[in-house]
């Protein structure tokens, strides 16, 4: 069997078993992909020189199984792999933290914040930051700033650690566990957050690939807002003058605008929408 031959074989068994894309992938043929060329241990960019060599039949037993474990287990890609890419940048997974995914990547990356910063912006807080994939991105997109990293959960940020190393970063990202802004050292003149913002009713028809990650990072009580509702009140002391928050809130936008009536918000555009992350400046909170 031909290795592209073999990527469209278990697509369709991811097809016909009814997995939940949204970690990484957003289609079969690109799961199946993933789960292939890592078994394999072929680049995942390396495909179109790759796709017509033979699998010797204990490859294609071993590529079979990997997809019988996605199958039978529902756990994301990225917990079978160890990792997971956010705007071309690697990072290390695990069951410990959620599998990166923010749309404030996004926004790092094409610089859509930038404008929002102030020259003489030092001072970054990544706050729930899993696996610490958001506080890399801007330590890398921003050489001339520190980050703090911090998350309620100590094993989350056993994994982000593992990420600061793997990316060279310990002298400028610190790791902080806390709750919420309590566990903060302010002031920051950006706040980035992506918190528990899933509302019950969702949380309780979530596919199985989202209840593999753990529930503490997803929850964000009946109308999704209980962690952002804390947030945006302690929000202005932890801001510095002239500071902003960067807030994910995925599909709540309903919610957040029911709870925060008042709040001028900025909404930034991102490959889903102009309404899963907004801005606000310590003007606007105050």
């Amino acid at each position: 069997m031909k290795l592209i031959d073999c990527i469209d074989t278990q697509a369709a068994r991811l097809t016909q078993a009814g997995v939940f894309f949204g970690h990484g992938t957003t289609n079969a043929f690109d799961e199946a992909l993933w789960l292939v060329l890592w078994r394999l241990g072929i680049p995942l960019d390396a495909l179109d020189e790759h796709e017509g060599r033979e699998l010797s039949d204990a490859e294609a037993a071993s590529v079979a199984a990997l997809v019988d474990e996605r199958i039978a287990t529902r756990k994301p890609a990225a917990y079978l792999t160890g990792e997971a890419w956010l705007q071309g940048v690697p990072f290390t997974i695990d069951e410990r933290a959620i599998v990166p995914r923010s749309f404030i990547a996004e926004l790092i990356a094409d610089a859509s914040i930038d404008p929002w910063l102030r020259p003489d912006s030092r001072r970054v807080l990544d706050l729930c930051t899993g696996n610490g994939s958001l506080a890399v991105l801007a330590a890398l997109a921003w050489p001339e700033v520190e980050v703090d990293a911090l998350d309620l959960s100590a094993e989350a940020l056993e994994v982000a650690r593992l990420n600061v190393e793997r990316h060279g970063l310990a002298g400028r990202i610190r790791l902080l566990q806390g709750d919420g802004l309590r566990g903060a050292h302010g002031p920051y003149d950006l706040i980035l957050c992506n918190p528990p913002y899933v509302n019950s009713a969702s949380m309780a028809a979530l596919p199985a690939e989202y209840r593999a990650e753990p529930a503490l990072a997803l929850a964000g009580g009946a109308d999704g807002m209980d962690f952002v509702r804390a947030l945006l009140r302690d929000a202005p002391a932890a801001l510095a003058e002239g500071g902003v928050l960067v807030l994910e809130i995925g599909h709540e936008r309903e919610h957040f605008e029911a709870a925060f009536p008042r709040l001028e918000a900025v909404w930034m555009d991102t490959s889903a929408g102009a309404d899963q992350v907004l801005l606000l400046t310590r003007e606007n909170l105050l």
